[in-house]
């Protein structure tokens, strides 16, 4: 660096300005040097290469054209060579001058050095002599000196080596934790391999097992499809054994009854042949119109009158009915009908509803001719008796209720479920009543004795329907498990499990004839079963909306379905045959035929009951 240093007037600079670019890194000794005094140094000029005074040459330019009319070959040839010549200079590369290199001053060197090393008090002394001398004008005829290259380099190289030894101290660092991380994922590596080795040769095991349990069970297979025949062979056998039994039973008590029928009242016959009770025989003329309380239960009946549907379905050779159109509507309740079932002798319909009200209302008209109330709760069912003269109903209050029709008085309440009473019915002789709850149980409950002779337990959720099977000891319910279930009375047992549906079943019945069972669930899929041989028949889908009710109507050959969709779907068991039954506003919860077929009757959501004709 070409400076001249000389005294001025003008106010003097801090020795950090001075030493320029090179004292940027000295920031940490200012603290030092402000407390022992401040040291300045005289106005400098500094005089650089301009790159300014560089003469650049003047090119012609070239988009020149020669006016028409001075056309001349010496004049052409000219200024062809000029443009030769001006093409050469333009293709020489143009060099410019270097700028030239500025080196340290030796002062400047010495203070970076001594600022770099800590040595703050030789620092003081230096520049205290050094501009001393300046002042006094000793170093004014000397050249300035400036410091060789090699010890630039040496304290740039030097600066580098501070610089890589601390990435090297980093990288070593970086390198041990890397290392670390190495052995940790190793370990973690040869035990998820062992892991894995482990878990493969439990995998062989397992699979070996599998292949040797299903050998094992393969050699047992043929046996238990020969037991399972066997078993469904003997169900078969004494299925029919105990038709055969009761047939030749029923022969002589058939002979009795025509003989009977001749010389007493069509009543009285009918009362004294289904009812095996000592109080009626006694009293052939009489009509029961209260239970007798006794403390022992009543026996059910081996010998059972003929069933008299059974003549019905063969006589009955008139043509099935499936156009019936809307005919009535008889508003009878504020809340949903959960029920309706005809008098077995008379025309009267009784209802029952959510409200905790039930009606016997006269047909066809529609008038209330008997209100009965008593139940807490909603009610679910009612059935009446094979007589005619009581009303059972079953209740959300875990309750079932007997009423005398004669005065409308509850004459009996059975209580002994945890939970709602869905369903209810009566045995074909009157002593008994079954009942079907929320609870997973069914009951059977004897009139004589006011209480529970037996509890049915196998279900595993509720049981949403139970009914006798006509004039006999069998009892069926359907459950939201699923399944539908098949009990001796007598023995308190199940006798048989059938399964096939896929969601809860809401309801279940015996035709008149007894053969087929007919059920729906939660879905709409319609199942008829042959009970004879305990096996599915047909499936029916009128889904996606429940069913939540189904009923034959005496012929047995169609069957009616209550369906949450607002519509009531009538089935052709002979020809596939389904139709429809449009007229409720919401859903249908029950429906049931009249005793000639003629009609059918319908309750829905809406609190009203629908005559169809």
């Amino acid at each position: 660096m070409s400076a001249q240093l000389s005294k001025s007037s003008s106010p003097p600079r801090a020795p950090e300005e001075a030493r320029g670019v090179g004292l940027t890194t000295a920031g940490d000794s200012e603290d030092a040097l402000s407390a022992e005094g401040a040291y300045y140094l005289e106005h400098v000029t500094i005089t650089e290469i301009s790159e300014d005074d560089y003469e650049y040459e003047e090119i012609p330019d070239d988009n020149f054209s020669i006016p028409e009319g001075e056309e001349d070959l010496a004049k052409t040839t000219q200024i062809v060579q000029e443009q030769t010549t001006d093409s050469q200079i333009l293709e020489q590369e143009t060099v410019l001058p270097s700028r030239h290199a500025v080196p340290e001053v030796i002062e400047d060197f010495l203070c970076n050095f001594l600022i770099k090393m800590g040595m703050t008090r030789t620092l003081d002394c230096f520049q205290s002599e050094w501009y001393e001398l300046i002042q006094k004008g000793v170093n004014e005829n000397r050249a300035v000196q400036n410091v060789p290259d090699v010890y630039s380099q040496v304290m740039a190289l030097e600066n580098e080596n501070k610089h890589l030894k601390k990435d090297l101290k980093l990288f070593k660092r970086a390198a041990d934790k890397a290392r670390e991380d190495l052995l940790e994922t190793q370990k973690e590596r040869d035990f998820h391999r062992m892991h894995h080795k482990r878990v493969v040769q439990e995998k062989n095991k397992l699979i070996n097992d599998l292949k040797g349990l299903r050998l094992h069970y393969a050699s047992y297979e043929p046996t238990i499809r020969v037991l399972h025949e066997k078993h469904h062979t003997l169900l078969r056998e004494k299925m029919l054994a105990s038709l055969e039994r009761d047939r030749v039973v029923e022969k002589p008590v058939a002979v009795a009854y025509g003989a009977a029928a001749l010389f007493a009242p069509a009543s009285a016959v009918c009362l004294a042949s289904i009812c095996n009770s000592s109080a009626v025989a006694d009293l052939p003329g009489k009509v029961l119109s209260s239970p007798v309380s006794n403390m022992r239960d009543s026996e059910f009946p081996l010998v059972m009158q003929p069933n008299s549907d059974l003549n019905l379905c063969k006589k009955n050779l008139r043509p099935i009915k499936l156009d019936y159109k809307l005919n009535n509507i008889f508003r009878l309740h504020e809340l949903p009908v959960s029920c309706l079932n005809l008098h077995p002798c008379e025309d009267f319909l009784v209802s029952c509803s959510e409200d905790r009200l039930w009606k016997v209302v006269g047909l066809p008209q529609g008038n209330v001719l008997l209100t009965g109330h008593g139940h807490t709760d909603w009610l679910s069912d009612c059935c009446f008796d094979p007589s005619g003269n009581l009303l059972a109903t079953s209740s959300g209050d875990a309750t079932v209720k007997l009423w005398d029709l004669c005065k409308g008085d509850c004459v009996l309440t059975f209580e002994g479920h945890k939970h709602a009473i869905w369903s209810c019915t009566w045995h074909s002789c009157g002593h008994s009543v079954a009942s079907a709850s929320l609870d997973t149980t069914s009951k059977i409950w004897d009139v004589s004795s006011e209480k529970c002779r037996g509890t049915l337990y196998g279900h595993r959720d509720s049981v949403n329907s139970i009914e006798f099977f006509p004039l006999s000891n069998t009892l069926l319910t359907a459950s939201a498990d699923k399944t539908l279930s098949i009990w001796d009375a007598r023995t308190i047992r199940c006798e048989q499990s059938l399964y096939g549906h896929m969601h809860s079943i809401n309801d279940a019945t015996f035709s008149p004839k007894g053969h087929i069972i007919a059920s729906c669930d939660a879905c709409g899929v319609i199942k008829l079963w042959d009970f004879r041989k305990l096996l599915p028949i047909v499936s029916i889908d009128e889904g996606p909306s429940p069913g939540n009710e189904v009923n034959f109507d005496s012929s047995g050959r169609i069957l009616a379905q209550a369906s949450s969709s607002g519509l009531i779907h009538l089935l052709d068991l002979k020809s596939g045959q389904i139709h429809k039954l449009m007229g409720h506003d919401s859903k249908v919860n029950t429906v049931v035929f009249s005793h000639d077929d003629e009609s059918l009757f319908s309750g829905g959501s809406d609190g009203a009951i629908r005559m169809w004709f």
